[in-house]
């Protein structure tokens, strides 16, 4: 009733590409032609769009994956957009201009020349200058966000592409031994062992399961649809997460110097400065700048040279309403920075209480679990055989058996979505990618 494990046919090929074609019933009955056509499909699926090309870590090529998704060359291209405003605002205010006059009177030509210069008399550009590299730092800051938050999702798409798998697996799995369990049934029955209702409970069981096997393919298919369109070059069968990713006993904290750090943190306080930046510029803006020109020509038949000035007067508006406002919505802002600060501390701390949480119990179901699936299963099969259980009972064993199997999936799934949910909060994605990149070998992990 339980299928061979073969471990020549699993160390053939990577766990992810031995689900796949386990699942799709690829693998043929026996371990010779399980061998070969795993070896043939290896080379298939691993030819020169392997998930690290050129021996790159697998951290590098993911970050390559999602730099080229088009959300994040949006997001980027926006941020160059950012720059060169920015590089904008550092450059003077004012061009000067240049301006003539020509007229004829009788048989004269008058005619002047001359050139105009506003003055940046209170230094705007200065101020100008300091918004710049403000603007910078949030384009760049909201660039890493989209970004991290990109990371994030391709994370959570893998978490349950294998999750998905695993539970379509099961199914196959569950379906395959009740084929084997019809056949014996029929014949227990043919021998006088077992009744016809027996065989109709069994047959009544694996519709059930025909069922759940269909809803399981549909949702790894989903999921494998998810990922595709998250990461174009990924294929099944390529390096999973690695196990260093979702060991969490010295990563998880609730230091407010991660939140410092943050992106949507750092991009919420340049946005405050930017608008502390922009009252005090408005401030300025508000006074009187002199404009001087300087002209020459000919009037008559004699050489004229001229000298201009002008000042605007505020006397109608003295703009202390624009001032005023712009100074509000600084204080405004400023309250925006504190509230996604806070929301993001709070936010943290109940992350880490869940990730701590699904860790305990992830940890406490391997426990009660690593080793019982297969010895409870021969214990039922030796037990009915005796005739110690009825049909009814096994299969209603056999039933809670795989919910429990299947809770263990979903408890596993849970605890990696809360550890990414948690590395997003705290800003750590591409951090803690980084030093998992390489899967330590005979490291463990729930």
């Amino acid at each position: 009733l339980s299928p061979d494990p073969d471990p020549i046919w699993r160390h053939a090929l990577p766990h992810a590409t031995y689900n796949v074609l386990k699942g799709s019933n690829l693998v043929g009955p026996t371990k010779r032609m399980r061998l070969i056509t795993g070896c043939i499909l290896y080379l298939l699926l691993f030819d020169g769009s392997l998930a690290s090309p050129g021996g790159a870590p697998w951290n590098a090529w993911l970050l390559r994956q999602i730099n080229g998704h088009p959300d994040v060359v949006a997001a980027r291209e926006h941020m160059n957009a950012s720059f060169s405003l920015g590089d904008d605002m550092t450059r003077p205010l004012y061009n000067p201009e240049f301006e003539t006059d020509y007229e004829r009177q009788g048989d004269e030509n008058n005619y002047r020349f001359g050139i105009r210069q506003t003055f940046d008399w209170w230094d705007k550009r200065g101020e100008r200058t300091l918004q710049s590299e403000s603007v910078k730092v949030a384009a760049r800051q909201a660039y890493l966000q989209t970004r991290q938050d990109k990371l994030a999702q391709a994370l959570r798409a893998l978490v349950r592409w294998e999750a998905a798998g695993e539970r379509y697996q099961l199914a196959v799995e569950q379906e395959q031994q009740l084929d084997s369990l019809i056949a014996l049934v029929k014949r227990r029955q043919r021998a006088g062992d077992l009744g016809q209702i027996d065989v109709e409970l069994t047959l009544l069981t694996l519709s059930q399961r025909l069922y759940d096997t269909a809803q399981a393919m549909s949702a790894f298919q989903e999921a494998e649809a998810t990922l595709r369109e998250l990461l174009p070059a990924w294929l099944p069968g390529q390096q999973a997460i690695p196990v260093g990713t979702w060991v969490t006993e010295t990563l998880i904290s609730t230091d407010d110097g991660w939140l410092d750090d943050h992106p949507s943190v750092l991009a919420a306080k340049a946005q405050w400065e930017i608008q502390q930046q922009q009252a005090q510029l408005t401030r300025l803006e508000a006074k009187a700048e002199p404009t001087i020109g300087l002209n020459a020509g000919r009037e008559d038949t004699d050489a004229v040279v001229g000298l201009t000035l002008s000042v605007p007067l505020n006397v109608r508006n003295n703009y202390s309403a624009r001032t005023r406002a712009a100074s509000q919505q600084a204080l405004s802002v400023e309250a925006a920075y504190r509230a996604v600060r806070r929301q993001l501390r709070y936010a943290l701390q109940a992350d880490s209480a869940v990730v701590e949480q699904y860790r305990a119990q992830v940890n406490r179901w391997h426990s009660l679990m690593s080793e019982r699936r297969d010895r409870s299963r021969r214990l039922l099969e030796r037990q009915w055989n005796a005739g110690d259980l009825s049909t009814t009972e096994y299969l209603l064993t056999l039933q809670q058996g795989m919910d429990g199997l299947m809770a263990g999936i979903s408890l596993n799934e849970q605890y990696r979505l809360a550890v990414v949910r948690w590395l997003s909060t705290s800003g750590q994605v591409v951090a803690r990618l980084s030093t998992s990149s390489v899967e330590t070998k005979g490291e463990k992990s729930p």
